[in-house]
C-alpha cells in the first residue's frame, strides 16, 4: 500500500449476508472506492464490513480492519491487514483515527453510535475537516432532524458553514463525492500555505 493512499473508513451493520441488498450495495461501494484508489478500512467482521472489504479486494484494492478482543472474533477473509485492539471504544477511535474520509452504510445501534461520534468530532473540530457520507436513504431522516436542531440554535459548534454529512444515493455517488471533497480540502490546505 502506498504511504500516500487515502483511507476511507466504512461503518455498517454486521447482519447482512451475501444476496441481501445491503451486502450487495456495500460490495459495490468497496469496488467503487478501490477503483478510485482508496484503501478501505472497516470494523472487519461480517455483513457490510465483509462486503465492502470483498468489493475492494475484487477490484484490486487494499483493505484493513480494526477488530477488538472484546468481540472474540477475527477479521473476515477479505482483509489484508488486521489491527487488533482491546475494547469496543478503542476500536471506534482507531477506525476514526485511520480514516481520511468516512462512509456510514445502513446499520443498527453500533453504526448509529459511529455516525454520531464522527459527526460530533467533526462538528466540534476535534478532528480535522474530513468528508463524511451517509450512503442511501436510511440515515437521511436522522441527519435532517439533527441538522434542524444544529441550525436553529446559534452556536460556534454548528453546521452553519455547511453540512458535515453528505447523503449519497448510490455507491458511485458516495465515492465520487469523496474524491471531490478530498481534492477541495487539499486545495484549501495549499491556499493556506
Amino acid at each position: 500500500m502506498s504511504t500516500t493512499q487515502r483511507i476511507v473508513t466504512v461503518f455498517g451493520s454486521s447482519r447482512p449476508r451475501e444476496g441481501d441488498a445491503d451486502y450487495t450495495e456495500a460490495r459495490a461501494l468497496g469496488g467503487e472506492l478501490a477503483h478510485r484508489g482508496f484503501a478501505v478500512c472497516s470494523g472487519g467482521y461480517g455483513g457490510v464490513m465483509e462486503a465492502v472489504s470483498r468489493g475492494a479486494k475484487e477490484a484490486g484494492g487494499h483493505t484493513m480492519a480494526v477488530t477488538a478482543k472484546f468481540f472474540r472474533a477475527r477479521a473476515n477473509a477479505w482483509v489484508d491487514d488486521e489491527i487488533r485492539v482491546d475494547s469496543w471504544q478503542d476500536r471506534l477511535f482507531e477506525l476514526i483515527r485511520r480514516g481520511d474520509a468516512f462512509i456510514a452504510c445502513k446499520g443498527g445501534t453500533g453504526t448509529l453510535v459511529e455516525l454520531a461520534v464522527v459527526w460530533e468530532m467533526l462538528n466540534k473540530r476535534v478532528i480535522a475537516a474530513k468528508p463524511f457520507v451517509a450512503l442511501g436513504d436510511f440515515w437521511q431522516p436522522i441527519v435532517e432532524r439533527v441538522r434542524e436542531v444544529e441550525l436553529v440554535h446559534a452556536s460556534a459548534w454548528t453546521e452553519a458553514d455547511g453540512p458535515l454529512v453528505h447523503v449519497a444515493h448510490s455507491a458511485a455517488d458516495a465515492a465520487a463525492h469523496l474524491v471531490e471533497r478530498l481534492a477541495a480540502l487539499r486545495e484549501d490546505h495549499r491556499s493556506v500555505y
